[in-house]
């Protein structure tokens, strides 16, 4: 006898501080038990937050507190340098118990142009992995960019740049140093850093 398989709607609302420059855009959140905090990236074993601690503070555990991540430091840091978050998928099944690219099934896709106008500064949007940097490709009707490297495009009545980064999982496999030079390098040519 086959079972259904469940689908799973997002958990969590999409963060978009009104001064937002940057949509920031993975595929899913891991099975609520992986989480550490109530947030993007909760995973303590995804390191985007000790990316995000490189770059911006010289120190990549700047968001932790006994390895576990500080949601309020992390939420504070967003708002201040407008980074908004979201995932490209509203609904998914696993196929697996993860979040891995692979056990994804998107049922769902994120309505990006609605996004885009709650936060109008926003002209940059970056993928922070690769099932997510393929929907938004779908979704922008645009060529799906190298890793680390941007397209410009034209969507939702502007101009917008579409970032494909490396995924900040550990599964990745590239340095944290080298994830955090490719972000970096976002970031300077975004004029956020």
């Amino acid at each position: 006898m086959s079972s259904t398989p469940e689908i799973e709607r997002h958990p969590l609302r999409p963060f978009l501080p009104e001064n937002a420059q940057l949509l920031m855009l993975g595929s899913f959140p891991p099975p609520k038990e992986r989480w550490c905090m109530e947030f993007f990236y909760p995973n303590p074993q995804n390191d985007m937050w000790r990316i995000m601690g490189q770059i911006f503070f010289g120190d990549k555990t700047h968001f932790e507190v006994q390895k576990v991540f500080n949601r309020d430091k992390i939420v504070s840091f967003c708002e201040t340098k407008g980074i908004a978050i979201f995932d490209t998928a509203q609904a998914v099944i696993r196929l697996q118990g993860n979040a891995a690219d692979e056990h994804l099934e998107i049922v769902e896709q994120t309505d990006i142009a609605a996004l885009l106008q709650q936060i109008p500064l926003c002209h940059n949007i970056c993928c922070t992995g690769g099932k997510a940097a393929q929907t938004l490709a779908e979704t922008l009707h645009c060529v799906l960019p190298k890793v680390g490297e941007s397209v410009e495009t034209s969507f939702a009545g502007r101009t917008i740049r579409f970032w494909r980064m490396p995924s900040s999982s550990r599964a990745y496999p590239l340095s944290l140093d080298k994830k955090a030079a490719a972000y970096r390098r976002m970031f300077e040519t975004i004029g956020m850093l």
